[in-house]
């Protein structure tokens, strides 16, 4: 993993957090930020353990997620470059609910809470921010429950599938989409709460009827209209 040394100030400035903030704010936000470079399957912080700030990703992927009482681990996000995470415990000042931990080689910043309660009272815009961040991962994890109550684990992957193919690229001659899987299939299993097992049979069921091809973490969609309408 590159050593090199980052620019902090620079880097919280190209951050939406922070992007409204004044350089003698940033400045002083930069003197409270530490960088954590992780190694892949390294953990970031325990369960249990107690906060002290909240994390920004800077390059990689970081998943959150916790162990059932019978060792099964439940994946509850998959988060990636510029998203934050764990503000919520950092304003209860309660333990981690989670474990953290990189999925890839990973950079991340910490910033101290006691810099970010000092900026809250200083700039209400700040605080808007934070509420807007953590009331958009509700919101999201409130759709995933409502969808895994609802929609079946074929509906689950096909839509995960759509989801990813909204950011990639499609070939306007063939109407294919390429997308590449950020992560492994078991952690993306565990994400819609499905065994591995049965997201390679749904992989499989969507291969044979021509909707996808499977090459690894390789897949084209051949047409996401029609992947949008099968049942």
């Amino acid at each position: 993993m590159s050593s090199e040394k980052i620019d902090i100030p620079g880097l919280l400035s190209r951050m939406p957090l922070f992007s409204a903030l004044a350089p003698d704010d940033l400045a002083h936000l930069a003197a409270a930020t530490r960088e954590r470079r992780l190694q892949k399957g390294e953990r970031l912080f325990q369960r249990g353990e107690q906060p002290r700030g909240f994390f920004l990703i800077v390059w990689g992927q970081v998943k959150l997620a916790f162990t059932s009482a019978q060792g099964n681990e439940k994946v509850v996000e998959i988060l990636g470059p510029l998203q934050s995470f764990g503000e919520a415990v950092m304003f209860l000042d309660q333990p981690y609910p989670v474990l953290g931990e990189a999925l890839a080689d990973t950079l991340v910043l910490h910033i101290a809470s006691q810099a970010v309660f000092g900026q809250i009272e200083q700039d209400p815009r700040f605080a808007r921010k934070l509420l807007a961040g953590m009331s958009i991962r509700l919101h999201t994890m409130v759709r995933d429950v409502e969808s895994y109550a609802l929609r079946s684990s074929t509906q689950r992957v096909i839509g995960y599938l759509l989801q990813l193919a909204d950011t990639a690229p499609c070939s306007p001659a063939q109407g294919k989409t390429e997308i590449e899987l950020p992560t492994s299939k078991q952690v993306i299993a565990s994400r819609l709460s499905l065994t591995p097992e049965t997201l390679s049979r749904i992989f499989h069921e969507l291969s044979d009827v021509g909707l996808i091809s499977v090459h690894g973490k390789h897949i084209v969609i051949h047409d996401a209209a029609r992947l949008a309408e099968h049942d």
